[in-house]
């Protein structure tokens, strides 16, 4: 089965959804710790949230990048990730969704939350030939974020480890069984316009809202 251009994708439960970020320890083991993000995490910085692990790797090289030694792992509210999404604007102009690029312009500037589809990672980090979404979170969202919407936070630099090891020694095998399970994640028609999306995943598709 072909997966649609514009998805996303996420480890989620019916109250949360998953998204991973990478720091240096001075900011990870103590967000850890506090199971929020606390100093010397500044909310004055724009943050990007990723819904897909691989893409995070990609990101990070499995947790090889000067100051991205440390992987999370944070479970946010539904609810609040979905008011991120709402007062999302892309950071690309894309006339099917804005219209003309003083109005793409204007959004860019007021919007307190910014994304962009990116290509999809395998395995192996290669581009795949569809996007997962990364959020960029500034001003009242950050603060949305650390004080509202995270509901727990977890260091999963160990499995990141697992998983490159696994890789340098050729297991893909064993590697893929390491990582999480994503699943589309639907979203109301009100959000996946707005975003862009491709049109095949409904919000009336979603299980978890319907035990």
């Amino acid at each position: 089965m072909s997966v649609p251009v514009r998805q996303i994708r996420a480890r989620y439960s019916a109250a949360t959804v998953t998204v991973y970020q990478a720091y240096p320890p001075q900011i990870a083991l103590p967000a850890v710790a506090a199971g929020r993000f606390v100093a010397p995490f500044k909310r004055d910085r724009m943050t990007w949230i990723k819904p897909s692990f691989l893409w995070m790797m990609y990101r990070c090289g499995w947790a090889t990048k000067p100051g991205q030694e440390r992987v999370l792992s944070i479970d946010i509210t539904r609810e609040g990730f979905e008011w991120a999404l709402t007062r999302a604007c892309l950071s690309h102009y894309d006339r099917d969704v804005h219209g003309d690029r003083a109005t793409w312009s204007r959004l860019l500037k007021t919007s307190p939350v910014r994304v962009q589809w990116d290509p999809e990672r395998s395995l192996r980090l290669s581009a795949l030939p569809y996007r997962s979404l990364q959020v960029g979170l500034s001003g009242e969202a950050v603060d949305r974020y650390v004080d509202d919407w995270i509901v727990a936070v977890a260091d999963i630099t160990p499995t990141v480890e697992r998983v490159r090891d696994l890789l340098r020694r050729g297991d893909e095998q064993a590697a893929a069984a390491q990582l999480p399970v994503e699943h589309a994640y639907p979203l109301p028609d009100r959000i996946a316009v707005g975003l862009h999306t491709s049109p095949d995943v409904a919000a009336d598709e979603d299980p978890e809202r319907q035990q």
